[in-house]
């Protein structure tokens, strides 16, 4: 009988290995976190899948990033962006990274292994208080299973 590989590990050669899980992440940041967000994509493991949602300003604020090859980057300028539907005014603070990270989270969240996903808010205390309150409410996501950023622990 065969050794079953250690799945536990996430070296180059396991990670390529195509019996390997994939470690499912959503990750989601502003303007105002964009260090954290680098620290935080570096210690992903290579074969991490998933997706970052950044809101910023406006276009001025995209750069590049340094993400595991299976993870998503998607930057929202805010400057570009509608509030509240059927109005004309722009996305306040945090809104359109919610809306984002709510609507991948009700379709690619739904089922019980996707419940094992890691999830990483390192946006502000609006967006990270409604993610979690969806994510934990709606979708019964252990609360464990998300990381909040250090300011914002005691809020959410």
């Amino acid at each position: 009988m065969t050794a079953r590989p250690d799945f536990a590990s996430h070296d180059d050669s396991s990670c390529r290995s195509r019996r390997h899980p994939r470690a499912q992440h959503l990750v989601v940041a502003d303007e105002r976190s964009l260090a954290d967000l680098e620290l935080a994509l570096v210690a992903l493991p290579i074969c991490a899948s998933g997706r970052v949602f950044i809101e910023v300003p406006d276009a001025s604020w995209v750069c590049a990033l340094q993400a595991p090859p299976r993870m998503s980057v998607t930057w929202l300028d805010r400057s570009i962006r509608r509030g509240e539907i059927g109005s004309a005014e722009l996305c306040r603070s945090g809104q359109a990274v919610t809306r984002a990270a709510i609507a991948y989270a009700d379709e690619v969240l739904c089922d019980e292994e996707a419940r094992e996903t890691n999830v990483t808010l390192l946006a502000g205390f609006v967006a990270t208080a409604d993610i979690v309150e969806h994510l934990t409410t709606r979708l019964d996501i252990p609360r464990e299973s998300i990381t909040v950023a250090e300011a914002l622990t005691q809020y959410v």
